[in-house]
């Protein structure tokens, strides 16, 4: 009878103790995360079902590019999370200068573009149509008038954006195409650990979350989206390229200040499904999530990780891996 009293003391100090731990973590992780909303609303651009509709087209429509080659599907590819496996993707008529990143949950982002040169995702769209690394076209009209000869756009365009004499205009492609991404939301089951489903993440997943906070990653990586919320110095402590061996030196915003203090400042990347979209980094130079994680270490922390905190970071990090949306699953039919 005594050693059965022992044994069940002994089951209940280890089950009493986890589940307090358990507890303790999503109080901490609480106060630097928050779970995924439904969509990404604008009060600029309002979502509704006709606008999503010939968004979702919009993003496929090659014919958006000057030589009907491009898409916005091109550099944001479903088979790759909606972002490209290239370090750096061809537009309509050259490369372009950094790796796209996905476009999954992007609309929740501060700002577009590693350099921040794109308010938001209509403004990004909506540069796209002209730019030289992206789709090319002489100008806005141009574009339009190609659309307006195919009937079912015409349609579609009057029925998302009936108020306006003529609808199809080059801010309301952007408007559509925004629309759309702005319900490209993906939760996952760190969202459900968020909401206080503890059994949501793996014991690895947890002391990789824990471990992320403890070493400082959440100074950056913070928020609902884990990222997209500040700029930053890539190379904090030792310079980027150093350890990214990368090909050439980007310098960041100065690119758009030439401000001395912007040089090598990037937006800071949300990490959600960051294991599904490889290659990492602005110029997509490391292939390797467990190397990003170690190098972000050196790098922007000054810690050499242990391989047992890379591992259960990286652990950490696949729970960011979400559910695509199911009618964004597929690519759709055109007119």
């Amino acid at each position: 009878m005594k050693k059965f009293v022992l044994i069940s003391l002994l089951l209940v100090g280890d089950v009493f103790p986890k589940g307090d731990a358990d507890k303790e973590l999503l109080a901490k992780a609480k106060q630097f995360f928050s779970p995924l909303p439904k969509s990404f609303p604008s009060a600029d651009n309002p979502i509704t079902p006709q606008k999503v509709e010939l968004g979702r087209l919009l993003f496929f429509e090659r014919r958006l590019s000057v030589n009907d080659m491009i898409s916005c599907a091109t550099c944001h590819a479903i088979e790759y999370y909606y972002a490209s496996p290239a370090p750096k993707q061809m537009g309509a008529l050259k490369l372009q200068p950094r790796n796209a990143p996905t476009v999954l949950n992007a609309a929740g982002q501060f700002v577009q573009h590693w350099i921040g040169n794109r308010k938001d995702v209509e403004d990004q769209a909506l540069q796209s149509l002209t730019g030289p690394p992206a789709f090319g076209n002489p100008s806005k009209e141009s574009v339009e008038e190609k659309l307006r000869k195919i009937p079912h756009y015409v349609e579609l365009f009057r029925k998302a954006f009936p108020k306006d004499k003529e609808p199809i205009t080059a801010e309301n492609i952007a408007k559509a195409i925004g629309a759309f991404e702005r319900t490209l939301v993906t939760p996952s089951r760190f969202d459900e650990f968020l909401k206080g489903n503890t059994k949501a993440l793996t014991p690895e997943e947890k002391r990789g979350l824990n471990t992320f906070i403890e070493v400082g990653c959440v100074a950056c990586h913070n928020g609902v989206l884990v990222g997209g919320t500040m700029y930053q110095k890539f190379g904090i402590y030792e310079p980027y390229w150093k350890y990214t061996k990368s090909e050439s030196i980007d310098e960041g915003r100065y690119a758009v200040t030439k401000k001395e203090e912007d040089k090598y400042v990037f937006k800071v990347p949300p990490l959600r499904n960051v294991a599904m979209t490889a290659p990492y980094f602005h110029d997509g130079s490391v292939a390797s999530l467990e190397e990003a994680v170690w190098i972000m270490g050196k790098v922007q922390l000054g810690k050499d990780l242990t391989k047992e905190q890379v591992r259960d970071i990286v652990a950490f990090l696949k729970s960011l891996t979400g559910k695509i949306p199911e009618d964004a699953r597929t690519p759709p039919i055109l007119p």
